[in-house]
């Protein structure tokens, strides 16, 4: 008598399962057949996800390519997703790498990471801002900047400068090891050398200097009035302003007047099983198009390539005007790589 009971239970669990079966199904269906039967394209992407995510799933709805896409936190932005890259260099995860900056894609090339590709997106990029040998290029750039809070400083070269040269406890800036504080620092370092570097960052600390996880907390940080001046971006800059902070940005100079012009870089990465739609995606990064909607969005990011000026918002052909006089980094690996490990010695060791 026991054994129809079990099989009346075996029967039963089969009805209830039938549903979940149904629901796998679907799901499938809707991945794999829906989308086109495309596997996702996998991009890493160090730039802030408020300003990349629209661009990205505007490319997905025009191309029905879909976009898995991994984000890097603030603190760690760029390096944290290089060092991962050259981890996964003999298994590639990555498809595609929209970087926030330049010097850790010239380490990328260097490890033998990125595929060349000379796409419509490429030819449209100044030499200046791109690879001779077609591994990656630039798009869409920021500076970098004092953030002044207006109440407290005016927004002069001379003002900022006096302010530079007594305490230090009402300046902030993000600690050097990550993104473009870290192409800042590679910029000193490659100008001055490691001894004057090594004395001007110590003499920094020593006068108080604040030192926080990001750009985001130095933008704060003046915004709100703790501190008077910060190093940071113009992107951060931007979010200040737009939220009615008393600030202002003064840009930074070296010794010869140069600015510090950081660009976006894109680049394909070396094992790729999705070639073509990874170089659609990197042509779409470069064009025009793109370049004009990081212009327009709140980051107010300065285009590279050839665009329609006179669509360009007021404060990025300010922003355009300081980018052309960008001190060149494209030879700065050998600067960086040096300078990285002794910023590793002092802060994680």
């Amino acid at each position: 008598m026991e054994e129809p009971r079990q099989s009346n239970h075996a029967s039963t669990a089969r009805r209830l399962l039938l549903p979940v079966a149904i629901v796998l199904a679907a799901l499938i269906a809707y991945r794999f057949v829906w989308r086109g039967g495309r596997q996702p394209l996998v991009v890493y992407c160090a730039h802030d996800s408020v300003y990349a995510e629209k661009v990205l799933r505007d490319f997905e709805e025009r191309t029905g390519i879909p976009l898995s896409v991994k984000f890097d936190t603030e603190a760690t932005k760029s390096l944290g997703l290089v060092e991962l890259l050259i981890r996964e260099k003999d298994r590639p995860r990555c498809d595609v790498f929209w970087n926030n900056e330049l010097l850790g894609t010239l380490d990328l090339k260097e490890d033998g990471v990125l595929l060349p590709y000379e796409g419509p997106g490429f030819e449209r990029i100044p030499p200046g801002f791109k690879d001779p040998d077609g591994c990656w290029a630039g798009f869409g750039a920021r500076l970098r900047v004092y953030i002044v809070n207006t109440d407290a400083l005016a927004p002069t070269k001379e003002a900022v400068e006096k302010a530079l040269e007594g305490d230090l406890s009402r300046v902030a800036m993000a600690k050097p090891l990550y993104g473009t504080t870290l192409t800042h620092y590679s910029v000193l370092w490659d100008l001055w050398g490691q001894e004057k570097l090594e004395a001007w960052h110590e003499d920094w600390r020593a006068r108080g200097v604040r030192e926080v996880t990001g750009n985001a907390q130095v933008k704060d940080l003046v915004a709100e009035g703790v501190c008077d001046l910060g190093l940071t971006d113009t992107d951060d800059f931007f979010l200040a302003k737009d939220a009615g902070k008393p600030v202002a940005a003064v840009p930074v100079r070296v010794a010869d007047g140069s600015t510090i012009c950081i660009p976006n870089t894109a680049c394909i990465i070396n094992g790729t099983r999705r070639a073509e739609d990874a170089r659609r995606l990197v042509d779409y990064l470069l064009s025009a198009e793109c370049e004009l909607a990081l212009a327009e969005s709140k980051s107010r990011q300065v285009p590279l390539g050839p665009v329609e000026e006179g669509v360009l918002p007021e404060d990025v052909r300010t922003l355009k005007e300081w980018a052309e006089a960008g001190v060149s980094l494209n030879s700065l690996l050998p600067a960086r790589t040096a300078c990285l490990a002794w910023l590793k010695r002092d802060y994680l060791e």
